[in-house]
């Protein structure tokens, strides 16, 4: 059985198309556990929050959308993880865009960041991107270090504390 979607679009409007894909909030919330190294549906069912219904329901389209393949990791039960594709991974600008303008615009004041990044390229703090606040090189994911801030490394916690 074959979960790749026919794309017919009704617009050629690339903004609306990729609404069709990613348009859910859930569904970006999906591609930022994928994002922080999450595999598991455990894991990323645990930190998004969704119900384990629709964290399927998203994991299933992002992979008939071919950003995301699964592969299984045991065999009895059969259990699967969940890995970005290239196209999922061309994904990360905008998780980063994202990132920034809700660090911008959607903190309290005196907040701390939830997440600093390092640039790997010249070892210094990245900020907020596209580009290298000390470089000005562009940020890519692989050349990123993250360090989640206390507060959100705390929530994270929690939350995997609450679903043991």
């Amino acid at each position: 059985m074959s979960l790749k979607k026919k794309i017919a679009p009704e617009t050629l409007c690339p903004i609306s198309r990729a609404e069709e894909i990613v348009g859910s909030s859930w569904t970006v919330l999906v591609l930022r556990e994928l994002f922080m190294g999450n595999h598991r549906f455990d894991e990323i069912q645990t930190q998004s929050g969704g119900t384990p219904q629709m964290i399927a329901a998203r994991l299933k389209s992002l992979e008939a959308d071919g950003m995301v393949a699964r592969r299984p990791y045991r065999e009895r039960p059969l259990r699967y993880e969940y890995f970005l594709t290239d196209k999922g991974e061309g994904f990360y600008s905008v998780v980063l865009a994202l990132r920034a303008w809700g660090e911008t615009w959607c903190k309290a004041e005196g907040e701390e960041r939830a997440v600093n990044f390092i640039h790997k390229t010249c070892g210094q703090p990245a900020g907020l991107g596209p580009l290298c606040e000390h470089c000005g090189e562009t940020l890519r994911r692989g050349e990123l270090i993250g360090e989640l801030g206390a507060g959100y490394a705390l929530e994270r916690q929690q939350r995997r504390d609450g679903a043991a």
